[in-house]
C-alpha cells in the first residue's frame, strides 16, 4: 500500500544519505512497483498539472501529469531528480551541451522511455526533454534534492535549442494549452 506520508518521510531520510541520489531512487523504485497503490493515494489522474506533494530546502516531491502527447523543451534542474512512474509512459531527451558554444546550444546525447514502474534518477548537470507518447494522462513522481522552485534554471528554445533562462510561466502555459487539447478530445 502507497502512503504519502510514509513515501514523503522515507525520501526525507533518503536525501540526508551520503549516496542520497541511489537511496532516493529506491525508494521512488519500491514506490511506483505498485502502481495501482500510488493511483489510489493520489487518484486517477484526470488533467495535466504539477503538484507539489512537499517542499523544503533540501528536498521536493512533485506529482507531475503529463498531458497525451505533451513535450516540454529541452531544461535542466541544478539538482539530482528521480523519475518515477506509476501510470502512462514518459520519454525522456537526454542533452548535452556543445563545447564552447557561445549560445550554450545542445544536441541530443541519448534518450530513455520511461513506462509504468519505471524509476530513473537524474544528476544534477542532466539537460533532458520529456514528451508524453501516448494518447492518454501519464502521471509521474518526481523528486528533487533540494528547492525545485527556488532554483534557478535553464531551457533551450526548441528549435534553436539556444540556452536561455528558465520561465515557469510558459510551462505552466504548457500544460494549460494541453488540458485545452485533451478537452477537445
Amino acid at each position: 500500500m502507497f502512503d504519502l506520508d510514509g513515501f514523503k518521510a522515507e525520501c526525507s531520510a533518503a536525501v540526508t544519505e551520503r549516496a542520497a541520489l541511489q537511496a532516493v531512487r529506491e525508494v521512488v523504485a519500491r514506490a511506483v512497483e505498485d502502481p495501482k497503490a500510488v493511483l489510489k493515494a493520489l487518484r486517477e489522474p484526470v488533467r495535466s498539472e504539477v503538484q507539489t506533494l512537499h517542499r523544503s530546502t533540501d528536498l521536493t516531491i512533485l506529482n507531475v501529469i503529463w498531458g497525451p502527447r505533451m513535450t516540454v523543451m529541452p531544461h535542466n534542474h541544478e539538482m539530482w531528480a528521480v523519475i518515477g512512474i506509476y501510470t502512462g509512459r514518459e520519454d525522456n531527451i537526454l542533452w548535452r551541451r556543445l563545447p564552447a558554444d557561445p549560445n550554450g546550444r545542445i544536441e541530443a546525447a541519448g534518450a530513455k522511455a520511461l513506462s509504468e514502474r519505471d524509476a530513473l534518477p537524474l544528476g544534477h548537470d542532466i539537460i533532458h526533454s520529456v514528451t508524453n507518447p501516448i494518447g492518454r494522462l501519464t502521471g509521474a513522481i518526481h523528486v528533487y534534492g533540494g528547492d525545485f522552485f527556488a532554483v534557478p534554471r535553464k531551457e533551450w528554445d526548441p528549435e534553436r535549442l539556444i540556452e536561455q533562462p528558465y520561465d515557469v510561466q510558459k510551462t505552466l502555459q504548457m500544460f494549460e494549452e494541453s488540458n485545452r487539447l485533451y478537452a477537445r478530445s
